[in-house]
């Protein structure tokens, strides 16, 4: 019989409100600060406001799709719906030493920041209702089915033996493509490419890559789900390829571009924190300094290269941190996973076990072609119905005013 541990039950209550700090403050002010002024607050409220959607929608029908039992090793039965059955008596199938109503809200903060990172795609040019529609129908269409693929009991890609400790997949790259798409399908924001239109306000984003840091050890150690050796193991090499990852981003701008920037620094610490959470908990800390160095690599290759040659207006890079962060990390996970590091989980390529690798690789490919091919379904649904984007005239006013009727800086004589 099951029975409930009291420190990993404070550990987890604990990593529940660090993953809730991800998003607010953490993923706001991260975004806020990189939008013009006239944007802050809308941009700030969308992160704000994806935090009160999901967590209704979790508790009324997503968490059941996400984790109830189990329909063809697809999608999650609607027997849980409302939180029916789930109570503090733990669950074996996911968490056996703490409540299974603890674990539920514990998932419900990942499944809140994934649409959340989205925003930074089409920050400054989507209507507000059409953002709160489409991230209620992505969560439910694009989410929780990836998220019942890999986690959920019985899944098909976690029976297949996916490794993915805390959202590489599930996360990063299901957000990271569907920014990707919607920056294309809304297109550019008026004069991207000919207009200057950098951060308004570098501090905030600074402040927002450092609680999104700290939240990070609750995102990732937590995963562990106990207060045990392995949430050890994935607090250190979170913050080791977080730093490995934001200093390479820094020496290769410096490079590059001739000098250091602080922006530079905190989009390599987000990159390397992206890109080491599916491998946290499964790779030493001496493989995740490899692992951060490659994150800072390719991504800033994405960002600086790659975007500007193909022209797309993905904001905030979230498509080229989140998404190509979260295919590298993945795919990182298949190289260096160890069972001596968890031996719940497997042997990579470079321990000797070339299929773990190939796991990992359908696993990139199916959350792509999946995220891509639904997240587009549903932008035109809501298009079709409520619009997406501001008209050229409120998006020149800025969304703060012509969405809300507010301003984030008020001068007084």
């Amino acid at each position: 019989m099951p029975q409930i541990n009291s420190g990993d039950t404070a550990w987890i209550l604990m990593s529940t409100a660090l993953v809730m700090l991800m998003t607010i403050p953490g993923l706001a002010f991260f975004y806020g600060g990189l939008v013009r002024r006239k944007n802050v607050l809308a941009t700030i409220m969308q992160s704000f406001a994806v935090l009160c959607v999901i967590s209704l929608q979790w508790i009324l029908w997503g968490y059941s799709l996400s984790f109830g039992p189990d329909k063809g090793h697809i999608i999650g039965s609607l027997a849980w719906f409302g939180l029916k059955g789930v109570s503090i008596v733990p669950n074996p199938d996911y968490a056996p030493t703490i409540p299974h109503s603890l674990f539920m809200v514990y998932q419900m903060m990942f499944a809140v920041i994934t649409p959340g990172l989205i925003t930074g795609a089409f920050a400054e040019r989507m209507k507000f209702s059409s953002f709160l529609i489409f991230s209620l129908l992505w969560a439910t269409f694009v989410y929780d089915p990836i998220c019942h693929w890999i986690w959920g009991s019985g899944g098909w890609l976690r029976n297949m033996g996916a490794l993915d400790f805390a959202g590489g997949a599930v996360v990063h790259i299901s957000s990271g493509i569907a920014a990707l798409v919607c920056a294309l399908v809304l297109g550019k924001r008026r004069g991207y490419g000919t207009d200057p239109m950098p951060p308004h306000n570098l501090a905030f984003t600074v402040l927002g890559a450092a609680l999104l840091w700290f939240g990070w050890f609750g995102f990732n150690a937590g995963s562990a789900l106990a207060a045990n050796g392995l949430a050890v193991n994935a607090f250190i090499t979170t913050n080791t390829a977080a730093a490995a990852a934001a200093l390479t981003w820094m020496f290769v701008e410096w490079k590059m571009a001739g000098k250091p920037t602080m922006l530079g620094g905190a989009t390599g610490a987000v990159a390397g924190l992206a890109t080491i959470t599916p491998a946290s908990g499964f790779v030493s800390p001496i493989s995740a300094i490899v692992i951060g160095i490659a994150a800072a690599g390719v991504c800033y290759l994405a960002v600086a290269v790659v975007k500007a040659k193909l022209a797309y207006d993905d904001s905030l890079d979230a498509f080229g941190v989140h998404g190509i962060g979260g295919i590298v990390g993945v795919l990182a996970t298949g190289l260096f996973a160890s069972k001596l590091i968890n031996p719940a989980g497997n042997d990579g390529l470079f321990f000797g076990n070339l299929a773990q690798l190939k796991t990992q690789a359908i696993v990139v490919g199916v959350t792509v072609l999946y995220s891509a091919a639904v997240t587009f379904v549903l932008l035109k649904l809501v298009e079709v119905f409520v619009g997406l984007k501001v008209t050229e005239e409120e998006e020149v006013m800025g969304l703060d005013i012509t969405q809300h009727e507010e301003s984030a800086y008020t001068l007084l004589d």
